[in-house]
C-alpha cells in the first residue's frame, strides 16, 4: 500500500497533510494519516500533532472505524486540557465539533454500555457549559441516542428541535434530514418529503448530504406517487455512496429499493459492485443497516424462486442468494439483538422485521435504460427449442419429428428452428436409436441436416469461417447419404461463406471481396449444371444463393455494371419458382429484385416491387415474410427521407415479428432503424428505447460486440439528451460485465465506453471523477501505436478537464502528449480548440500571472492553423486564424493587457468580416465587436470610439436582418452612456 513520504520538517509535514486531505476515504488515507501522526510525534511542537490527530480522526470516522475514532480524540481532548493555549479559534471549533462525531462512534458500538453513551454526553454538555457554548448540538446528539434507542424520541425531538441553532450545530443538510427521518418513522411521508426538499432539490448539502437523505427519501417518494423522482433520485443517490464503507447503509437502503421496485437484477448487480463492502465496514451499526437492506434484497429474489442464482457475499467462497441470504440473516440478527441488548429495547429487531415484512411497491420500474430480470442474469441454460415454437411444430415421434423438420426446412417456416433444436438434443444422447425407416433415410442423412442447421445459424451470426467449414461437412455427408442436390446445395452455400470471408493483407479489401464473390458465384452455376437429379425446390434454392452471391457482390462494389446480373438472375428464379408455385422463392425473389433497385440507387423502383411483394404476402404468403419486407420497405422509405412512413412500416414489422420465434426476424436491425425514424421525428426519447432493446436482443443472441456497440450509442444518445444519470448507469452496468472487467472484450470498444462515462460525469459536474478518468484513459490509449488520432483526442480533452480544475502543469503535460500525437495523425480543429480552452482557463484563473503560459498554449495553436492552412483543410466552423485572434483578445483582456487584447480583436473582426444578410457569422462578429467595445470603453477608458463602433455594428446588424444580435451591443452602449 503506497505510504505517505517522511516528512523532514513542520512545513513539509504540513504539506503532506494537505495532499492527504485530498484522497478518497479510505486504507490507503487513513493509513498515510497514521503515519502522519507518527512523525509529527517526532517534532517539538504541539500543533502539528492536533492537526495530525484531527486528520486521523477524520480517516476513522469517514473510513467507517468508529472504535479508533474516540481514542484518537481521547488524546486531542488530553492536548487541549494540558495546553489550551495551542488551540486557536480554528483548532478549538473544530474539537469542540467532534464531540458529535464521539457520540456517534460510541452509538455504532453495542459493546459500549448505555450508561457510557449517557455518561459521553453528559461530558459534552459539561464542557459546552464551560466554555459558554450554545446547548443545541448537545441536545441533538440526546435525540439521536434516544432515536437509537427507541425511548423517549418525541420529547427528545422537540427539545432539541425547538432550539436556535449554533455555530457548532450539524449542519442544515444533516439537520433536515435527522427532522425527516423522525417524520418519517412517525408515518408522515408527505410531512418528511416537505421537509427533506431543499437537500432533495439541491440547495443544501454537505460530506453526508444528498446521499444520506435520497437514501430514505426513496421509498416514501414511491408511496406518494412522485414515481419519476424516486427514479432520479435513485441513479444519482446511489452513485454518490457506492462502494464506500461509510455509506454502507446508504447502500443497503438502494439494493432495498430495487428489490421493492421490480428491479431485483439490479439489486444483484449493484450488490455484487458493493461486495467490498460486507469485509470493510468495521462499523456495526453501518454493517446491520447495510445487511438488512441486502436480505431485503436476497428475500426477494428467493421468493421469486431465484434461489440458486449466485450472488456477491462475502469473500472466501461462492454463494447463492439462497446461501447468502442465510448467511446475512444470522449475521444481522446477531447485530440487531447485540444492539437491542444494550439498549434494554427491541427497537433494531422491530425495525429490520419491519423493512423484511414490506409489500413490494412497484411490480416493475424502468430504473435504468438497461432494463434486465432475473432470466437475463441466471446461468445459460442448454440450448431448448424456441419459446415461441408450439407444441405442434415439434411431434413426440422421431420418425414424425425428422420428416416434419424436413418439411418445414424446405418451406422455410421459422418453426423448423424447433424441431432441429429437439433432435440435436436427441441425437447427442448416448442412448440414441436411430428409426429403421426408409421415409426417414439413413443417420448420416440426419447428421448432414443437423450440420447444414448449424452452419445457417453461423452465416447469420456472420461467423463465415465456422459456417464455411460445417457447409463442407454437411455436403460430405449428404454424398454419403446418396443425396446429390442436398449436397450441390451445401457446397454452393460453403462457396458464399467463404466468400464472405474478409480478406487478410488486401490492399483493396472490397475489390477482393467482389473478386471472390465473382468466383462463387460461377462455381455455384457449375454445380448447378452439373448436379443430375435435383427436385424443384433444390434447384430454386441453388439459383436463390447464386443471385444472393450477386447482390454481395453489387452491395461490396457498388458498380453500376453489377446491376444487370443480378436482375437477369432474379427473372430466373423468379420465372422457375413461379411455373412450380414454390412461394417461398418467389417472394425471395421479389425481394432480392428490390434490393437491388435499392443498391443501385433507384429507391422509387425498389418501393414499388416492395409493395407488389406485400400485396402478394398478405394474398399467398409465407406469412413469415411480412415481418422482414415491412423492416426492408420501412429503410427504403427512410432513404428516401419520409421518416414518418418509414416508421409506420417498421412498427407494423415489429409487431408482426412477435408472432413467429425470436430468431426469425432481425428485430434488431428493427429496432436500430426504427430508432434512426424516431430520431428523424424529433421523438429522440422513443429512439433511445429502442436502441436499448436492440442492444439487449443482441445481448440475449450473444452479439456481444454489436450489442456493446449499440449500448454504446444509446450512452451516446442520452448523454445528448441531458440524461446524464441514465447515461453514467447504464455505462456502470456494461462496464460491471464480467468479460469488460477480464479484459475479454474488444480494448477499443470499453475505452469508448468508459471514454462516454468520462464525458457525462464531466457534464454532471463531478470534475475529479471525469478528471481521474480522463487521464487513466490518455495514459492507456498513449500505447495505441495503431491510433494515434484517438489518443491525440483523449490527451486533448483531459487537458482541458485539468485546466478547469487549476492543474495547469499536468495540463500543459497532457496538451504536449496529444501535439505529440496530433503529429502523426493531424486533429486540428479538436488541438487548436483544445489549447486555445487552456489559454483562456490559465489567463481567467491567474490573470496577468498566467499569461505567458496562456499565451505559449497560442503559440502552438497558432502552429496549427499554420499547419492546417499549408495541408488545405477546411474547418467546419469558423477559420482557426479567426478563433486563435479572438483568444488573444480574451486572455489578454483578462490578463489586463488592455492594448493587446484590442488589437488582437482588431484582427479577429478583419478575418471575420461583416456578416451578410444570410451569413450565420453574425453572432459570432457581434461578440466580437461587443468584447472589443468593452476593452476599448470599460477597460481602456476610451468610450467615445468604443459607442463609435458599437453603434456602427448596431446599424450594420439591423440592416442585414440580424436584430437579435444587436441586444448585448445596444445593453453595452447604453452602460458606456450611463457612465460618461
Amino acid at each position: 500500500m503506497p505510504t505517505a513520504p517522511h516528512p523532514r520538517n513542520t512545513d513539509e509535514l504540513y504539506q503532506a497533510l494537505h495532499e492527504n486531505d485530498k484522497r478518497p476515504y479510505g486504507r490507503t488515507r487513513t493509513v498515510t494519516a497514521e503515519e502522519l501522526v507518527d512523525t509529527a510525534e517526532q517534532f517539538a511542537e504541539a500543533v502539528p500533532l492536533v492537526h495530525a490527530l484531527l486528520e486521523l480522526q477524520e480517516a476513522y470516522t469517514y473510513g467507517s472505524e468508529p472504535r479508533k475514532s474516540p481514542v484518537v480524540f481521547a488524546r486531542l481532548l488530553t492536548l487541549f486540557d494540558e495546553q489550551p493555549d495551542i488551540f486557536d479559534e480554528h483548532l478549538r471549533h473544530m474539537l469542540f465539533w467532534r464531540f458529535k462525531w464521539v457520540a456517534g462512534a460510541l452509538r455504532a458500538l453495542p459493546e459500549i454500555p448505555l450508561a457510557s453513551l449517557h455518561q459521553w454526553l453528559k461530558e459534552m454538555r459539561d464542557r459546552y457549559e464551560k466554555a459558554d457554548l450554545g446547548l443545541q448540538p448537545y441536545y441533538g446528539q440526546a435525540y439521536q441516542l434516544a432515536a437509537h434507542v427507541g425511548e423517549d424520541t418525541d420529547l427528545a425531538y422537540e427539545l432539541w428541535a425547538g432550539r436556535t441553532r449554533t455555530r457548532l450545530s450539524d449542519c442544515e443538510a444533516c439537520e433536515i434530514c435527522d427532522r425527516a427521518v423522525h417524520h418519517l418513522e412517525a408515518g408522515d411521508d408527505e410531512r418528511a418529503l416537505r421537509t427533506w426538499e431543499p437537500v432533495l432539490a439541491g440547495k443544501e448539502s454537505c460530506q453526508e448530504e444528498p446521499a444520506r437523505s435520497v437514501s430514505h427519501a426513496l421509498l416514501p417518494l414511491l408511496r406518494t406517487g412522485a414515481i419519476d423522482r424516486a427514479r432520479e433520485l435513485h441513479l444519482a443517490g446511489y452513485r454518490d455512496c457506492r462502494r464506500n464503507p461509510s455509506t454502507a447503509q446508504e447502500v443497503g437502503r438502494h439494493l432495498e429499493f430495487c428489490a421493492l421496485t421490480g428491479n431485483e437484477a439490479r439489486g444483484l448487480e449493484l450488490l455484487a459492485e458493493n461486495r467490498n463492502l460486507f469485509d470493510e465496514v468495521d462499523s456495526p451499526l453501518d454493517l446491520l443497516g447495510f445487511l438488512t437492506g441486502v436480505e431485503v434484497l436476497l428475500q426477494r429474489v428467493e421468493l421469486l424462486g431465484h434461489g440458486e442464482l449466485p450472488a456477491a457475499g462475502y469473500t472466501g467462497r461462492t454463494w447463492t442468494v439462497a446461501g447468502l441470504r442465510a448467511e446475512v440473516r444470522s449475521r444481522a440478527d446477531d447485530l440487531a439483538a447485540r444492539f437491542d441488548a444494550r439498549n434494554g429495547t427491541t427497537a433494531h429487531a422491530d425495525r429490520r422485521r419491519a423493512r423484511l415484512d414490506r409489500a413490494p411497491l412497484l411490480d416493475a420500474l424502468e430504473l435504468t435504460l438497461r432494463t434486465r430480470s432475473l432470466d437475463d442474469v441466471a446461468p445459460a441454460a442448454p440450448v431448448a427449442a424456441p419459446a415461441a415454437a408450439t407444441a405442434a411444430a415439434v411431434p413426440d415421434s422421431l420418425p414424425e419429428l425428422i420428416l416434419r423438420a424436413r418439411t418445414l426446412d424446405e418451406q422455410g417456416h421459422p418453426d423448423a428452428q424447433a424441431c432441429w433444436a429437439r433432435l440435436r438434443t436427441l441425437v447427442a444422447a448416448r442412448d440414441y436409436t436411430h428409426p429403421d425407416d426408409p421415409a426417414v433415410g439413413p443417420l448420416v442423412r440426419l447428421r448432414a441436416d443437423l450440420l447444414a442447421d448449424e452452419a445457417n445459424r453461423a452465416g447469420r451470426k456472420d461467423e463465415f469461417v465456422v459456417a464455411a467449414s460445417l457447409h463442407e461437412e454437411a455436403a460430405a455427408l449428404y454424398d454419403a447419404a446418396g443425396e446429390p442436390g442436398h449436397a450441390a446445395h451445401s457446397y454452393a452455400c460453403a462457396l458464399l461463406a467463404t466468400a464472405e470471408i474478409p480478406a487478410k493483407d488486401a490492399d483493396d479489401a472490397a475489390e477482393a471481396k467482389a473478386a471472390a464473390l465473382t468466383a462463387a458465384h460461377a462455381s455455384m452455376v457449375r454445380r448447378h449444371e452439373e448436379t443430375p437429379g435435383l427436385v424443384p425446390f433444390q434447384e430454386a434454392r441453388l439459383l436463390r444463393l447464386r443471385v444472393t452471391a450477386l447482390v454481395l457482390r453489387l452491395q461490396t462494389s457498388g458498380s453500376d455494371e453489377h446491376v444487370a446480373p443480378v436482375l437477369a438472375e432474379v427473372d430466373l428464379l423468379h420465372t422457375f419458382a413461379t411455373r412450380h408455385d414454390i412461394v417461398l422463392q418467389i417472394s425471395a425473389a421479389l425481394q432480392l429484385r428490390a434490393s437491388t433497385y435499392a443498391l443501385s440507387g433507384d429507391l422509387p423502383a425498389a418501393v414499388t416491387e416492395i409493395d407488389a411483394l406485400l400485396d402478394r404476402l398478405k394474398a399467398h404468403g409465407p406469412a413469415w415474410h411480412l415481418p422482414r419486407t415491412l423492416a426492408l420497405r420501412g429503410r427504403l422509405q427512410l432513404g428516401l427521407r419520409d421518416a414518418q412512413a418509414a416508421y409506420t412500416d417498421l412498427t407494423e414489422g415489429l409487431r408482426q415479428a412477435s408472432d413467429w420465434p425470436a430468431d426469425a426476424v432481425d428485430t434488431t436491425r428493427l429496432h436500430r432503424d426504427l430508432a434512426e425514424a424516431c430520431m428523424h421525428l424529433g421523438r429522440p426519447d422513443e429512439a433511445l428505447r429502442h436502441l436499448t432493446r436492440a442492444a439487449e436482443v443482441d445481448l440475449r443472441g450473444g452479439n456481444r460486440i454489436d450489442a456493446f456497440c449499440t449500448y454504446s450509442n444509446a450512452a451516446q444518445l442520452s448523454l445528448d439528451l441531458g440524461r446524464i444519470e441514465d447515461c453514467i448507469a447504464l455505462l456502470d452496468s456494461l462496464l460491471a460485465e464480467p468479460d469488460v472487467a477480464t479484459g475479454e472484450l474488444d480494448d477499443r470498444l470499453v475505452a469508448q465506453l468508459r471514454l462516454t462515462r468520462a464525458r457525462a460525469l464531466h457534464a454532471g459536474e463531478d470534475l475529479k471523477a471525469a478528471t481521474t478518468e480522463f487521464v487513466t484513459l490518455a495514459a492507456e490509449s498513449a500505447g495505441w501505436d495503431d491510433d494515434p488520432g484517438s489518443h491525440a483526442g483523449i490527451a486533448a480533452e483531459t487537458a482541458v478537464l485539468l485546466g478547469e480544475s487549476g492543474e495547469f502543469g499536468q495540463a500543459r503535460e497532457a496538451a504536449d502528449q496529444a501535439l505529440a500525437a496530433h503529429a502523426r495523425a493531424p486533429r486540428y480543429e479538436q488541438l487548436s480548440s483544445c489549447l486555445r480552452e487552456l489559454a483562456r482557463l490559465q489567463a481567467q484563473q491567474q490573470g496577468s500571472d498566467g499569461l505567458a503560459d496562456a499565451l505559449a498554449f497560442l503559440a502552438d495553436a497558432g502552429r496549427i492553423a499554420d499547419e492546417a492552412r499549408t495541408a488545405e483543410y477546411e474547418t467546419r466552423g469558423r477559420s482557426l486564424d479567426t478563433a486563435l485572434a479572438y483568444e488573444h483578445g480574451r486572455v489578454n483582456a483578462y490578463a489586463g493587457a488592455y492594448e493587446d487584447a484590442l488589437a488582437a480583436l482588431e484582427k479577429a473582426l478583419t478575418l471575420l468580416g461583416e456578416p451578410g444578410q444570410e451569413d450565420e457569422r453574425a453572432g459570432e462578429w457581434a461578440e466580437c465587436v461587443r468584447l472589443a467595445g468593452a476593452v476599448e470603453g470599460l477597460y481602456l477608458q476610451r468610450p467615445a470610439p468604443a459607442l463609435t463602433r458599437l453603434d456602427v455594428a448596431i446599424t450594420h446588424l439591423t440592416a442585414q436582418g440580424h436584430p437579435e444580435q444587436t441586444e448585448p451591443l445596444t445593453s453595452l452602449a447604453a452602460r458606456l452612456r450611463d457612465e460618461q
